[in-house]
């Protein structure tokens, strides 16, 4: 490769490297690289998603680096994009050479989004909810739906899904994306239903408002609760006395008591930092009553985990395209001079 060619994972490229390898086995290699990474947490160059929101939704910049290569995701927010057939969420990353600033990988990110927002919540739940979980309530059955439901499968080992949408519609779609999926598919009628005998509820809604997808009295003891749903200002699924039952386990603290459900809460109301809990510095969950809640919003680091797995994937399969991108003149103090010659 010289270094004018960047690799190119478009979104046709992506979607056979998933088929290629397997959707289980992406979720799950995806869950191992995003602890890795969580694990040298304090090498990262980290800041807050650099946002900007308007009254229909949100576009958001997400930069990291580790010192050897930095990554940053494009990423939008749109709730009201679905009744005009778009996407709520679309996104593109990109990986760069630290040490010369040239990129060195370009890949959609509205499929790897999805995938490592699935893999990030059950990596989650394997250190936070109840040992021997099976069944997980899934509230919220829209494009990240299936894709939760399969990474507690392959990496939680959960049987049973428990689906309920305000919209009928989004759960047929979801109960007929999951058939043959190996695990046992339910449709529910409310929410109570769904999280009948679940050890582990998502919520996963879309609309940018505080909604209360759950209340206190809803809930049992011992439930993890896995939020994915409330990720922006102004943007929640949770009542707040929930909150104040829970032992709260985030990202980034500075991130998420401006996105998450904790923006509910005082600014110094405790959390723990994942991190912290996957590198043995803190405890997870300490008794088998306690009510837990990942309040998870997406930070950079997982998307720089997902772009370094993708670039070594589709290097080790071909499955990219190169982009001619970077500017590459003979001399590098003559660009204008390149495109002088251009024209002989």
């Amino acid at each position: 490769m010289t270094l004018n060619l960047v690799p190119f994972v478009s979104v046709d490229k992506m979607m056979q490297l998933v088929l290629h390898l397997g959707i289980e086995r992406v979720l799950t290699d995806l869950a191992a690289e995003i602890e890795a990474d969580f694990r040298r947490w304090p090498l990262f160059d980290k800041t807050p998603r650099i946002a900007s929101h308007s009254d229909v939704g949100v576009i958001e910049l997400m930069p990291a680096s580790d010192g050897v290569t930095y990554g940053f995701k494009y990423v939008n927010g749109h709730p009201a994009n679905m009744k005009q057939g778009l996407q709520t969420v679309t996104a593109f990353g990109l990986l760069a050479d630290v040490a010369t600033g040239y990129p060195v990988l370009l890949s959609e990110m509205t499929i790897l989004t999805a995938l490592r927002t699935a893999a990030t919540s059950a990596m989650a739940a394997r250190w936070l909810a109840p040992k021997g979980s099976t069944t997980m309530a899934l509230i919220g059955n829209g494009a990240q739906a299936e894709f939760q439901a399969l990474a507690f499968k392959a990496i939680c080992g959960l049987s049973e899904v428990r689906l309920y949408d305000l919209d009928p519609a989004a759960t047929a779609k979801c109960e007929r994306n999951l058939a043959g999926s190996g695990l046992r598919v339910i449709a529910c009628s409310t929410a109570e239903e769904a999280i009948l005998g679940a050890q582990i509820i998502t919520t996963v809604t879309a609309d940018k408002t505080n909604a209360t997808i759950l209340t206190d009295n809803m809930l049992g003891a011992g439930v993890h609760i896995n939020g994915v749903g409330g990720d922006c200002p102004g943007k929640t699924e949770l009542h707040g006395d929930i909150l104040l039952r829970s032992s709260i386990f985030v990202e980034y603290p500075p991130q998420t008591r401006i996105e998450g459900e904790i923006q509910q809460l005082a600014p110094d109301h405790p959390v723990t930092e994942l991190w912290q809990v996957i590198t043995g510095k803190t405890p997870g969950r300490s008794s088998a009553a306690e009510v837990t809640l990942f309040d998870s919003v997406g930070f950079a680091i997982e998307d720089f985990a997902a772009l370094r797995y993708i670039l070594a994937q589709s290097q080790a399969t071909g499955l990219y395209d190169n982009l001619d991108m970077i500017a590459d003149p003979d001399d590098p103090r003559d660009l204008f001079g390149m495109i002088l010659r251009a024209a002989v």
